[in-house]
């Protein structure tokens, strides 16, 4: 049996079981030990799986943090559109906050054409994206650098805290549900992005329908925290409704 079909075979196996032990598909696969947990391995670095002592256990999609590298290039076209909408609330003059999500970094794209905005952000990505533009004003806030690229840890939500201001703010997150409100599954980024809304005015949320419903172990911020929410078509009327009833702003591209 080649690599992909026993790779293959223990998805399934997750999928229909909750957990895999290493022995038990070595008998079933017929390989060694040794090769299955080398196939645990490479499921793993493709975050299909989490390995545990013995086996494998499927991956928690509300606490485990994607990487940036597959993050990026999930519902480009969406985001895309998203943050094509978001800028339209963007003028000269403007001092904003764009957190380091996948989805803001296309806000930064777009922004290469604007004149006289400030932007303070935690994002490497948009500070490569945007140095050295004339009409652009590009502040860092410095930090620990993590492996989302961004800059985070106590000095980071010191420096936002005390030091920066700013009239809008653009961001997003793992998802949200109605009762639970805006939620997080990286608890440094969270920590960076409520220090931004805490010195923020207007707070723009973009949202692409993968969010909805998709819960993180942490709390960011209560729907009524917002003042905008960007996201695609077709809401569910519950959402519509609470939106209408806390005086958000809905958007839908």
């Amino acid at each position: 049996m080649f690599a992909v079909e026993r790779q293959k075979k223990i998805i399934e196996s997750l999928k229909t079981e909750g957990s895999v032990l290493v022995s038990k598909l070595s008998a079933e696969l017929g390989v060694t030990e040794e090769t299955v947990r080398r196939d645990l391995e490479k499921l793993e670095k493709q975050e299909m799986l989490l390995r545990t002592h013995g086996g494998a256990i499927p991956i928690d999609e509300g606490n485990h943090e994607m990487s940036l590298e597959k993050r990026k290039n999930l519902n480009i076209d969406s985001k895309i559109r998203l943050a094509k909408e978001a800028v339209k609330f963007i003028s000269a003059g403007d001092t904003i906050f764009l957190d380091a999500s996948t989805t803001t970094f296309y806000i930064a794209k777009e922004l290469k054409s604007m004149k006289d905005i400030t932007i303070i952000t935690n994002s490497i990505r948009v500070v490569d994206e945007l140095a050295g533009l004339p009409d652009l004003k590009v502040i860092a806030v410095g930090g620990f650098v993590s492996n989302n690229q961004s800059f985070v840890g106590s000095q980071a939500q010191r420096i936002i805290s005390e030091t920066y201001f700013a009239n809008k703010m653009f961001f997003s997150s793992r998802g949200i549900t109605i009762n639970a409100g805006i939620l997080e599954s990286n608890d440094q980024e969270c920590g960076i992005k409520q220090c931004m809304l805490k010195n923020a005015g207007k707070k723009y949320y973009l949202c692409d329908k993968s969010k909805i419903g998709r819960v993180g172990f942490a709390k960011l911020a209560q729907l009524e925290d917002i003042d905008c929410f960007i996201t695609e078509k077709n809401l569910d009327e519950e959402y519509e409704k609470v939106f209408n009833e806390l005086n958000i702003k809905l958007i839908e591209v």
